[in-house]
């Protein structure tokens, strides 16, 4: 197999961290979707990462499909519950972390544009979702050490590339501060080899 994926991409670690959890062997192939030679949407027709290239050739893409693919690839850990009840609420963990991360990515686009471009609103609207789903996670976890049923699962893989890709881009956001509730969680899955090998060049 291989992972199409750039190093700095949330949704791509979330991968590269289930692949090293589940011990399943896999060529990284750094590809940056925003340069002009990139090679990403011959295997994406919608030009994003990552792509999980399958053995038998199949590309599979969107951050949630691979990683569901993953659990059939080898089963042991599972980070998706076979009760489909309770792979919902897996499931609805890893949106509202997503769902942080896209807000986050939206900002940093816009601020690359020049200052005089930038929509201040469009901005702040991004800011309201990043604050409403931490506060969200908090609700979520309720004191606990995972999100879901006590054990790790995909929600907390991509609940805690999410806070790591805050503390990555943004470190103006003090989301340990605003919300100390996620700070023990966080360290432990930071604490984590899959999470220390994954982490983004400076």
């Amino acid at each position: 197999m291989q992972l199409i994926a750039s190093l700095t991409s949330p949704f791509a670690r979330k991968i590269r961290i289930l692949l090293l959890e589940k011990a399943i062997p896999c060529e990284l192939v750094v590809d940056i979707p925003w340069n002009a030679d990139t090679q990403v949407p011959h295997y994406n027709p919608l030009g994003k990462v990552p792509v999980l290239v399958s053995d038998a050739g199949q590309p599979i893409y969107d951050s949630p499909v691979i990683a569901e693919y993953l659990d059939t690839v080898v089963s042991e850990p599972l980070f998706l519950p076979d009760d489909r009840r309770r792979a919902i609420d897996v499931k609805l963990g890893e949106a509202l972390a997503d769902g942080i991360v896209d807000a986050a990515v939206a900002i940093f686009v816009e601020r690359k544009r020049p200052p005089e471009r930038q929509d201040g609103e469009w901005i702040d609207r991004q800011q309201g979702k990043i604050e409403h789903g931490l506060t969200a996670l908090v609700k979520q976890l309720c004191g606990g050490r995972y999100l879901v049923d006590g054990q790790l699962t995909l929600a907390d893989i991509a609940a805690g590339c999410a806070l790591g890709y805050l503390d990555f881009r943004f470190p103006d956001i003090d989301w340990r501060g605003e919300h100390p509730e996620l700070l023990a969680y966080a360290e432990a899955l930071f604490q984590r080899p899959s999470f220390g090998k994954t982490r983004p060049p400076l």
